[in-house]
């Protein structure tokens, strides 16, 4: 599998505390996501310039030319970058860092086997992203190899996969958290990049496994300020989730993230947005419950007010 990190003492992405699994590749393009390490499968390189002490051992060592110290720091010509990752691996500081590892499923089950021991009744292991549905054959393995050893399992995904992903890793689920960003189909086309047909139907398929398997489901949604907050979605979406999920997350959005995009050589959309109200996410958990779903909980920080 290619992984990004493994995140240890989680308690975001499922009941009680969790070591949380984030893959790289994800098939949406999602204007406010927080992870952008995640999107592409490839291998990344990243500049910290608290790290770095100026020794240009990375510039010495590229052999296509493709970095160049300046008086604001390392520049990356990521077009010249063949991603051969000399630089990260001889720079003395660690100042270039690899986004990306290949792991093998024997390698990941021992690795997260170590935490049983701090997930007491109710925590576990959570497989997530990028889309961890991106790389189903190895994610069905490893969450069959954790079941078998007793250990609360859930995946978290876009749903944009085939039914036959979605049977491939069903089986070793015990909780399913379900991105439901937007309900229209030409706004979800327009913030994340697809339409949304595919996981809209997924999702109808889901509830139908969902009786027969006997898993947990929670739905999710990002509350993005002028993409995914107004009333009309969040009433839209809750006529779909109603009391079909055992819970339903509006998420506030998270604005700290920017420095990522900068790392990376991009700039995000959402850069300088401030945070949700309080308020707001009371009014949406309200909308949410009084359009039909009672499951529904405002989640994550809002804005300091006076």
């Amino acid at each position: 599998m290619r992984i990004l990190n493994i995140q240890r003492m989680s308690t975001e992405d499922g009941p009680g505390l969790r070591t949380t699994l984030f893959a790289k590749g994800c098939p949406l393009r999602c204007a406010w996501c927080h992870n952008p390490e995640s999107l592409s499968h490839a291998f990344q390189i990243e500049w910290l310039a608290e790290r770095c002490i100026g020794c240009k051992t990375c510039v010495a060592v590229c052999p296509e030319n493709a970095l160049t110290m300046t008086d604001e720091g390392l520049v990356i010509d990521r077009e010249r970058c063949s991603l051969c990752l000399l630089c990260a691996k001889e720079c003395p500081t660690m100042a270039i860092e690899t986004k990306g590892e290949d792991q093998t499923v024997d390698a990941l089950f021992n690795e997260l086997i170590k935490d049983r021991a701090y997930f007491g009744q109710d925590g576990g292991v959570t497989l997530s992203g990028g889309e961890i549905l991106s790389q189903a054959e190895d994610a069905a393995a490893l969450l069959k190899r954790l079941r078998e050893a007793g250990i609360h399992t859930a995946v978290d995904t876009s749903g944009l996969c085939t039914q036959e992903t979605l049977d491939k890793v069903l089986p070793y689920v015990d909780l399913v958290l379900y991105d439901l960003k937007l309900f229209d189909r030409d706004a979800h086309k327009q913030w994340t990049g697809v339409e949304n047909d595919i996981i809209l139907g997924n999702f109808q398929y889901l509830l139908d496994k969902k009786r027969s398997l006997g898993f947990t489901l929670w739905v999710r949604t990002p509350v993005i300020p002028g993409a995914t907050d107004s009333d009309d979605n969040i009433q839209a979406i809750a006529k779909i989730v109603g009391n079909n999920a055992e819970r339903w997350e509006l998420c506030a959005f998270n604005n700290l993230c920017e420095g990522k995009y900068e790392r990376l050589g991009g700039r995000w959309q959402f850069a300088g947005t401030p945070l949700m109200s309080a308020q707001r996410m009371n009014e949406l958990e309200t909308i949410a419950r009084n359009a039909g779903c009672r499951t529904a909980i405002a989640t994550g920080n809002t804005k300091l007010e006076q």
